[in-house]
């Protein structure tokens, strides 16, 4: 039997949808839902994490932000953030730091795909960046 696939999820998709955010709900759902029923490994930057909480926070209240979290670390691992990283990020030739910190840590993680809305962003990285209505796809899956 194959490896599962890794992929590392960009906080966009994640926010599509917790916020149930259209057009894009349903895709992110679907690319989401493959490591919730164990046919992805998927990840989540550190960095990610703490924007998401200080976002949640600020939106509604801490308590709501902790609830969140903890569910979403039931589907997702957190990938690291640490020095090496960071030094590999500021190497790459992005445009956005943020996009580069979070290629190095998919690539720390063994991850075969960065999951992005935006995969031009991800352009000049060592790993494809794919959309979420392109992952049932690109792991071979089908539509």
């Amino acid at each position: 039997m194959a490896a599962k696939s890794k992929v590392l999820f960009d906080l966009n998709v994640v926010l599509d949808v917790l916020q149930k955010r259209e057009p894009f709900f349903n895709d992110s759902a679907r690319a989401l839902s493959l490591t919730e029923n164990g046919t992805l490994e998927g990840w989540i930057a550190a960095h990610s994490v703490t924007t998401l909480f200080y976002l949640y926070a600020k939106a509604f209240s801490g308590e709501r932000a902790r609830v969140v979290l903890a569910d979403l670390m039931q589907i997702l691992a957190i990938a690291p953030i640490d020095q090496r990283i960071v030094e590999q990020a500021l190497i790459l030739p992005y445009g956005d730091f943020e996009d580069a910190v979070q290629m190095m840590a998919a690539v720390q993680v063994g991850a075969d795909y960065v999951v992005t809305r935006n995969p031009n962003d991800f352009k000049a990285g060592p790993l494809p960046a794919v959309r979420p209505s392109e992952l049932n796809t690109v792991i071979g899956l089908g539509d």
